[in-house]
């Protein structure tokens, strides 16, 4: 699997590059083709960073990532 630096993901956040990742867990996944994530933001969220510790305080599991592509692992 591909592994992928913090500043890598950082680039993925819906304005610098046209792919639009968040990771969560330890694994990157792609969430460019979800409606919610449009230009990088999901209500308080932002793409390009890691949201593990921000799950917590959102209204859905992690169940949610299950229908999203991993592009790889955050290094």
């Amino acid at each position: 699997m591909l592994r992928f630096t913090k500043a890598q993901l950082s680039l993925r956040n819906g304005q610098d590059k046209p792919e639009i990742w968040v990771a969560f867990n330890g694994l990157i996944y792609d969430v460019t083709a979800s409606k919610l994530w449009r230009k990088g933001k999901h209500y308080e969220h932002w793409a390009g960073q890691d949201l593990t510790d921000e799950l917590k305080d959102a209204p859905h599991t992690d169940k949610v990532f299950e229908k999203f592509i991993i592009v790889g692992e955050l290094n």
